[in-house]
């Protein structure tokens, strides 16, 4: 079962004067904050000590890590993906959450990794979904995790469920693969490509873009999800792609943003500006790069803001709906002026956020917001 309707929650974060909390709880699920290690140590040290932080982060929101269904990990460099997993798994010895891991500069120096997580409640259904014809991942994670309606999929390269076998290819084929292996996914948890929400796509080359989008949007041919694309490096040079997947069994309606003059907006045919579904609103992630803001952090941020507070009010939500976040940046040294914007919107009981450093595919885009909401 699922554990809906209760009450926002708000677990508050260990630094203060930074605009996120540590956990926010909301409609049966928990949305676990960005953390990572202000110790220093090594990638093995570091991963360890974040882990138990977190856990305990969750058990002060009655829940633990054996409860988490998803699971993003930023590192900052590919070579420490097998000492991290060797770390990882011990805490997971069975029935692994999903798992995206991803190269990305974080915003703390000597900080090697940061977590964050969507987890289930104590007593709440927490389901592994495994295509039956599939091997299991050699890496320490499910291929799809259940609670409720609600399916989270892992973050997919393009590989050969049935025998992990890499399959070759350019940006055209692995981005087919992955949603092909996608769709086998949901089949297996009852889904189809109609009930996917939201989505995050990580390419290694932003020239690739439309290459990626010429195939994705075969996918996806009416009220697409919303969707953030950036450029990142992944855990194998072979790979060109990464998709994450979040997909809702229930009836969706998409949302456009307005214009600033409030005049109607133009649909995109590979993503809707939002996503609602039940109690919740899956944005897309949005940027603000404008002729007049070009190279200015904080105005971008405000811009990006402007257009998330629009398709909100769209939607028929407000700021204080937003429980999660992911802020993408092109340079770490603007993460002030980032937050500066950032706190004209949020002043108290913040949503839980990440906030790396990755590429966009706009070319004069500083950031990138992607939230969740929930009524």
């Amino acid at each position: 079962m699922t554990i809906e309707g209760q009450e926002r929650r708000v677990i508050p974060g260990p630094m203060p004067n930074l605009p996120f909390s540590a956990a926010v709880q909301a409609d049966g699920l928990i949305y676990v904050a960005g953390a990572l290690s202000q110790d220093g140590g090594d990638i093995r040290v570091q991963t360890r000590k974040v882990l138990e932080d977190m856990d305990k982060t969750l058990r002060a929101a009655g829940s633990r890590l054996a409860n988490v269904a998803s699971v993003n990990v930023y590192i900052t460099r590919a070579e420490d993906f097998a000492a991290m997993n060797e770390v990882y798994r011990t805490f997971w010895t069975e029935h692994p959450p999903v798992r995206t891991t991803v190269v990305a500069d974080l915003v703390i120096p000597g900080a090697l990794i940061e977590f964050s997580m969507i987890a289930i409640p104590d007593g709440g259904e927490r389901t592994v979904i495994h295509p039956p014809s599939w091997v299991p991942s050699t890496n320490p994670y499910s291929y799809g995790i259940k609670s409720g309606d609600t399916l989270f999929l892992a973050g997919l390269v393009s590989r050969n469920g049935r025998d992990n076998s890499v399959v070759e290819g350019d940006m055209t084929a692995q981005t087919k693969t992955v949603l092909d292996n996608a769709g086998e996914i949901l089949k297996a948890a009852g889904m189809s490509y109609d009930h996917v929400v939201s989505s995050r796509v990580y390419i290694t080359d932003g020239t690739k873009f439309q290459d990626m989008n010429g195939v994705y949007r075969q996918y996806f041919t009416k009220e697409p999800p919303a969707r953030a694309t950036v450029i990142a490096g992944l855990m194998g040079t072979q790979y060109q792609v990464e998709i994450t997947l979040t997909a809702v069994n229930r009836p969706k309606r998409a949302i456009v943003t307005p214009q600033a003059d409030g005049s109607p907006g133009r649909p995109s045919p590979i993503l809707s500006s939002a996503i609602e579904v039940g109690n919740r609103l899956y944005l897309s992630g949005m940027l603000g790069n404008t002729a007049d803001n070009k190279g200015d952090m904080e105005a971008q941020t405000r811009e990006t803001l402007a257009r998330i507070g629009r398709t909100l009010t769209a939607a028929g939500y407000d700021w204080h709906h937003i429980v999660d976040g992911i802020v993408y940046i092109t340079d770490v040294a603007q993460f002030d002026a980032m937050n500066r914007a950032y706190r004209s919107i949020f002043a108290k009981d913040f949503p839980a956020r990440a906030t790396v450093r990755s590429g966009l595919v706009a070319a004069d885009g500083l950031v990138e917001i992607m939230f969740v909401a929930v009524k």
